[in-house]
Order: C-alpha cells, then sequence, then structure tokens
C-alpha cells in the first residue's frame, strides 16, 4: 500500500502527538492542526488522503469543519474520508451526528490496532 498523508486535527498538544506517533507506526505521513479552521488551510494547501478529527475544539470544531468540507469544498475534497475522533459513548454519538458526514469513528484511549483497522477500513 502507498503511503497516506494523514491530517491530524485536535486542540490538544498531547492527544495530536500520541494519535500522530500511532498513526506513524502504520508508516504513513502525517500533518498536524490545532482546529477545524487550521484543518481547513492545510486541506487547500496540501494533499490529504485521510483526516483524524476531534470533535470538541475551539475556533471551528470537528461537527462543523465535516459539515464544512461535505458541503462548502470542491471535488474531491468534499469526499475525503473524515475519521471522528471522540470519547464521547459511540452509539450516542452517531445517533446525534450521524448526518455531518464521518465515515468512521474511533474512541479514546487511542491504541496501533484501533488506528491500523480503521485506516484499513477507510482505505483498504
Amino acid at each position: 500500500m502507498a503511503k497516506l498523508r494523514i491530517l491530524v486535527v485536535d486542540d490538544i498538544y498531547a492527544n495530536r502527538f500520541l494519535l500522530s506517533e500511532l498513526i506513524k507506526l502504520t508508516g504513513n505521513e502525517i500533518l498536524l492542526a490545532e482546529n477545524g479552521e487550521e484543518a481547513l488551510s492545510i486541506l487547500r494547501q496540501e494533499t490529504i488522503h485521510l483526516v483524524f478529527m476531534d470533535i470538541e475544539m475551539p475556533v471551528m470544531n470537528g461537527l462543523e469543519t465535516t459539515r464544512y468540507i461535505r458541503n462548502e469544498m470542491p471535488s474531491p475534497l468534499n469526499v475525503l474520508p473524515v475519521i471522528a475522533v471522540t470519547a464521547h459513548n459511540p452509539e450516542m454519538f452517531f445517533q446525534d451526528f450521524a448526518d455531518v458526514g464521518f465515515d468512521e469513528l474511533i474512541t479514546k484511549p487511542y491504541s496501533a490496532e484501533k488506528i491500523r483497522d480503521v485506516i484499513s477500513k477507510i482505505i483498504p
């Protein structure tokens, strides 16, 4: 499999660091953003294959950012795979936010196996 360029969006440094280190174990390249606004800027300038998007962030949260990607970004960015990253109960989260446009969901705590599985599921 070719190396993917994965954008990790999270306002908390420790979360960005941990997630990016686990993704590096999969052999992929990482770009980092602290909020949705910064993520959109990166998406406009860089080739990204997949996004791990935290939900609760200042400036522009994960829900707003994913809606923007789906509704306002040109093709093919509007269909870019976006994985929700949350500490919320997954059943409740997807019942409430299924319409936002997330492709998958991973919950904290992360593991290398969880990361590898979700990447393989989204990009076989």
